[in-house]
């Protein structure tokens, strides 16, 4: 083993330029292009990458420091079998690569790569990008490594629109669901225990895997919701009224049918709302022609969506019996996995439950999810008089890529008309 200096190399017209941050620290083993320091002139900033793999001994600079060509930077072990020593050719075409890197793009570049082929990242990482100090500051604010980028500029330089493009590509990359990772959790300064006796245990399966799910919806939707009310007095008068034609007994058809009825009916007005962004093909989205609503079913194992297929084809008492029958199969864990997949819209109710308005997640990758609270009774002001009408609240959250706000106040008008007392005898069909 041996211990060599490392030293700032040809850094252009530099000089006297502060170090604003240090990368490294004793007793840390740095490999070739690491980097070790990070300096800022007035016009630029650029990271100081090491020549030399081995185990950090002592560091010599610190932030504030002033420094300038040949000026130390660290020492380093290094053993004997490595090339330590390099020759004066590879110093000086290692001086030079560093060099570019602070050289300012021309005016005039050569042939640029087209928009399509720019940002792929480099077969051999270990290469060192060229890049001005903006754009590689620019690329650490985002935490990109600019080292695995092929840029678009002359012998692939990297420039700020490549960077941006790269994020951009990484965003609307297809999850792959099986590997996705929840974000680090902060550790917290002190445990649980240290106030009271606690106790742990595992996650239910079904909430552990919904998680995954409900993490990436809110990180890549931007939600917004619309609240409103609907008078579905008429409509509860009529639902209250359904009888069996052969046996007399009163029907108990739940109103959640009705929404659904009511929904399919909004969504062939309003196509948006039935479609994904096409997260394959940037710009594209997908309309879909079918009509499979989820419904979200509470169960002791969590929540689940399973669909109710083709609702504009079934009635109200079809609907009905299928909404009871998902519903056993999801809380008895018999459903089957391909039925909580492929929806056009959710529906999620807290009406047996409790509660008016609420903010419901986006079920990715559909738009919109509709959210529906406990019915109540309320004195409304009708015909210059105040009357008591049952007043049902609902929480559209949409995604508003695709939907503006607009469209989900007209998308929430042509609902209210839809569970009104014109459509009430027109959705039991």
């Amino acid at each position: 083993m041996s211990l060599i200096d490392l030293k700032v190399p040809n850094i252009g017209e530099f000089k006297d330029v502060e170090v604003i941050e240090v990368l490294v620290s004793e007793g840390q083993s740095i490999k070739k292009n690491d980097p070790l320091i990070t300096i800022e002139s007035d016009k630029s900033s650029v990271e100081i990458p090491s020549i030399e793999e081995g185990k950090v001994i002592n560091v010599i600079v610190k932030v504030g420091d002033k420094i300038s060509e040949g000026s130390k930077i660290l020492e380093i072990e290094v053993s004997k079998s490595s090339d330590a020593v390099k020759s004066n050719e590879t110093i000086k075409n290692q001086e030079q690569s560093l060099s570019e890197i602070d050289v300012k793009i021309e005016d005039t570049p050569s042939q640029v790569v087209p928009s399509q082929n720019v940002s792929t990242i480099r077969s051999n990482n270990n290469l060192l990008a060229l890049a001005s100090p903006k754009v590689r500051k620019f690329a650490r604010e985002l935490g990109v490594n600019i080292n695995s980028l092929y840029g678009s500029e002359r012998q692939g330089r990297v420039t700020e629109a490549d960077i941006k493009n790269y994020i951009s590509n990484k965003q609307n990359a297809p999850v792959d669901y099986q590997e996705e990772k929840l974000p680090k959790k902060i550790n917290l300064e002190y445990s649980h225990s240290e106030f009271g006796e606690v106790e742990t245990k595992d996650m239910p399966r079904v909430k552990k895997l919904a998680s995954t799910y409900l993490m990436n919806s809110w990180s890549n939707i931007p939600h917004v919701t619309n609240h409103d009310e609907i008078d579905i007095t008429e409509l509860e008068n009529f639902r209250n009224s359904l009888t069996d034609i052969y046996t007399g007994e009163k029907k108990k058809i739940t109103p959640l049918a009705f929404i659904i009825k009511a929904l399919v009916a909004s969504l062939k007005k309003f196509p948006s709302f039935n479609s994904s962004i096409d997260e394959i093909e940037d710009g594209k989205m997908t309309l879909k022609k079918y009509y499979h609503i989820g419904i979200a079913v509470d169960t002791p194992h969590g929540l689940m969506v399973p669909k109710i297929r083709d609702a504009n084809n079934k009635n109200i008492s079809v609907i009905s019996k299928d909404l009871k029958q998902v519903s056993e199969l999801c809380r008895n864990l018999k459903i089957d996995k391909k039925e909580l997949f492929g929806g056009s819209m959710t529906i999620t109710s807290l009406g047996g439950i409790g509660g008016s308005f609420f903010t419901p997640i986006i079920n990715y990758p559909e738009v919109a999810i509709l959210g529906v609270g406990k019915s109540q009774k309320k004195q409304i002001f009708m015909n210059n008089k105040f009357v008591t009408r049952t007043m049902l609240p609902i929480s559209l959250s949409y995604d508003h890529r695709i939907i503006d706000g607009a469209e989900a106040a007209r998308f929430n008008n042509d609902l209210k008309d839809n569970l009104g007392k014109n459509f009430a005898y027109k959705l039991a069909v």
